[in-house]
């Protein structure tokens, strides 16, 4: 197995410079955990690009929900990505559904333009979806598309364990990685890595505080080690 992917949740430079010290090998930047993460300025991913040699996934949402607003939020939405290329960002977060819990394909096909061809994440949009496995097959023709961040439930990865662990063994090997994140708990790990899976995201995880505390790069390195130690064995019979 591939040395797992570890990405930790940043809100600004300190917290960059924080994950990177602890061992993280990406970045979601966001703003505004009180609204679970919206597109971050210019000016901040500017300073996280220059603080850490990361890769940065910038998240493209401008409201609460998963839902994108309305054409005009939409367009302003393009504009926030394309500000960011312009600036250097080359990862982003994205992900949006209708009304009746489908992609929003319009949406999601006008940011992919702008976005050009850059890798990015269809986050936990996911698991609010109607149907999951019929979400991946219409975002299967996107370009850029390489993971999907979920917890397997709205809940969070407690009760969503299930979901993750049968989604595994059906995976494809080019398929878009699975990224868990949402209430991760180390306790987890062993699980998830024995089904084969190679990504982890976390953020409220490796802050001693909650949101209001920076990032602290001994929990993210507790982490780091947690996911460089060989998988446990499965058991047999």
């Amino acid at each position: 197995m591939s040395r797992p992917i570890f990405e930790v949740i940043a809100l600004g430079a300190d917290d960059a410079l924080a994950a990177q010290a602890g061992g993280a090998d990406r970045l979601e930047l966001v703003a505004d955990m009180a609204s679970d993460g919206l597109t971050p300025s210019r000016e901040t991913f500017a300073a996280v690009r220059a603080a850490v040699d990361l890769p940065v996934r910038v998240m493209l949402r401008s409201r609460d929900g998963f839902q994108v607003g309305g054409p005009a939020a939409l367009d302003a939405l393009c504009a926030d990505a394309a500000a960011l290329r312009a600036e250097g960002a080359r990862e982003f977060v994205l992900g949006f559904l209708d009304a009746d819990g489908e992609p929003d394909i319009a949406a999601l096909t006008a940011l992919a333009g702008v976005i050009d061809g850059c890798r990015w994440t269809f986050h936990r949009a996911l698991d609010r979806a109607a149907d999951r496995a019929r979400l991946r097959a219409r975002l299967a023709a996107l370009p850029g598309l390489d993971a999907y961040l979920t917890a397997g439930s709205p809940n969070g990865v407690d009760d969503g364990l299930p979901v993750l662990l049968a989604e595994a063994a059906r995976a494809a090997v080019d398929a878009p990685r699975i990224l868990v994140g949402g209430g991760l708990r180390a306790g987890h790990l062993p699980a998830l890595r024995a089904a084969g899976i190679d990504g982890f995201h976390v953020g409220g995880a490796v802050r001693a505080g909650g949101w209001a505390a920076p990032v602290d790069p001994a929990a993210v390195r507790t982490w780091r080690e947690a996911l460089d130690a060989p998988p446990a064995p499965v058991p047999v019979g």
